[in-house]
């Protein structure tokens, strides 16, 4: 949406919000990928319990316990203050701190009530290597950059071995899991309001063409099959337009600079046809 259309103000700052924190726990998802000790990690869970929903950036069981992380990708000067975090000069932020003492206690109780009895701990990992904080209270689970990896060998150091009763648990969790918050909002938008048109893959260019069986971005001269190109201009339909028949006509109006022919042929190869009486549609 970002990219094909004009943005309302307001969320494009939750777009920009939305984007930089997903960059900082795909960081930490690198991080915790090194683990060689026997444990699960589930990332992004959305979890309902009595009503109240809330998000874990990641849950790693381990075999004496539950390990909650609440990853922050803040960049620049903060400092903590009567209880409370500020950016510098002196700009109060949502403290991350409350959000995980919420999660704890919320996740708690679901272990509960689903009969899995163990030890939950978390901590608030700040992942961005340009941030700084100053007056960091010792007696909370704060995470720094710098002693990060430190932390994640500690743990590694664990030589217990999981059992089919963790298994079980992170089965559990992961049906429990929401695809999509019950909070979510989106900027009303139309076919019409997006702009159509293939885009770059890497830059998100619409400066491209077409040479032989390669789409090329004239701006960063990024090339990609063709055929791979369309596919995904098509699943980026389907998710912008959920409720939308794929059709030739259509998919032709989406990516704009192929022939009709060109975009039939790829769809009928890709996708399963369904022909009705006077038209048919892929899926």
């Amino acid at each position: 949406m970002d990219r094909r259309m004009e943005l309302p103000e307001a969320f494009k700052q939750q777009y920009s919000n939305l984007k930089k924190g997903y960059e900082g726990e795909l960081m930490f998802d690198e991080r915790t990928e090194l683990l060689t000790c026997d444990c699960i990690i589930l990332n992004d869970l959305l979890l309902q319990f009595n009503g109240r929903t809330f998000q874990i950036d990641t849950l790693i069981i381990f075999p004496n316990g539950i390990i909650l992380f609440e990853v922050k990708n803040f960049e620049g000067e903060f400092f903590y203050q009567d209880e409370k975090l500020f950016i510098k000069p002196h700009t109060e932020v949502s403290d991350p701190l409350l959000q995980l003492s919420r999660c704890e206690t919320l996740i708690r109780q679901l272990l509960k009530s689903i009969g899995f009895n163990m030890q939950v701990d978390g901590s608030v990992v700040f992942i961005n290597p340009e941030f700084t904080l100053y007056n960091a209270p010792l007696d909370k689970p704060i995470i720094l950059p710098t002693p990060l990896n430190r932390h994640l060998k500690k743990l590694d150091t664990n030589t217990c071995k999981l059992s089919g009763y963790h298994s079980l648990l992170a089965d559990k969790l992961n049906s429990m899991h929401m695809e999509k918050s019950t909070f979510e909002q989106l900027p009303a938008y139309t076919f019409e309001q997006v702009r159509p048109g293939m885009v770059c893959k890497t830059c998100d260019s619409f400066d491209v063409y077409v040479e032989g069986k390669k789409l090329i971005c004239k701006k960063c001269a990024h090339a990609e099959n063709v055929e791979d190109a369309v596919m995904g201009h098509v699943e980026e339909f389907k998710l912008l337009f959920p409720d939308e028949k794929v059709t030739t006509i259509l998919m032709h109006k989406w990516c704009g600079i192929l022939s009709m022919k060109w975009i039939k042929g790829i769809l009928e190869r890709n996708l399963k046809i369904v022909k009705l009486s006077r038209w048919s549609y892929f899926e």
